[in-house]
């Protein structure tokens, strides 16, 4: 294997940069091998108002030669899960508003991007025999991706922890929640 490319190295470092809010854990984690000849991945957990979990995974493959759909030498995967409550399972505006999330949260980092693409996926499980758990869970699952169309890659990582945020259900940053704790 050759030494990596400074524009991949770059575009690492800048990933790496990103600081999440206090709430979200941000860490390195082993990427897929086969999507491209570079790659990185990020894992993020946290945990939002009523303990509803939400996780998530940002996967940075590179390509100096481009691949078809792309429209660049880099593409961004992400994939996020949260959690929900009954209720918000069945609202049929759902999807759009988790696509929205994703969209928003591009928008407010300032990240430029093209090829965009994706789905929204609502499930609902049941548990038997050795499994048994809960009734019903039911969870919320997004699939994404994109081609950033600038060299720095910090916003598009803000971008993904903000998402897992609104995932989760945590509210804005220096907003308490009626009948939550504040932190320090």
């Amino acid at each position: 294997m050759t030494e990596a490319p400074d524009e991949f190295r770059a575009a690492v470092a800048a990933l790496r940069s990103v600081a999440p809010r206090p709430e979200v854990t941000l860490e390195p984690i082993k990427a897929p091998q086969r999507l491209a000849p570079w790659a990185f991945a990020l894992a993020a957990e946290t945990t939002g108002p009523d303990d509803v979990p939400a996780t998530g995974r940002l996967v940075l493959l590179h390509d100096p030669q481009g691949q078809e759909g792309w429209n660049g030498v880099f593409r961004l995967v992400v994939y996020l899960r949260a959690e929900l409550d009954a209720e918000l399972a069945t609202d049929p505006f759902l999807p759009d508003v988790g696509w929205s999330w994703l969209t928003d949260a591009l928008d407010a980092t300032g990240a430029s991007w093209t090829a965009l693409g994706g789905t929204v996926t609502e499930t609902s499980s049941a548990r038997f025999g050795d499994i048994a758990g809960p009734n019903r869970t039911d969870d919320i699952e997004l699939r994404a991706s994109w081609t950033p169309t600038s060299p720095d890659l910090r916003p598009h990582g803000e971008a993904f922890s903000m998402a897992l945020s609104h995932y989760a259900g945590l509210p804005p940053v220096g907003v308490s929640v009626f009948g939550q704790p504040r932190g320090d």
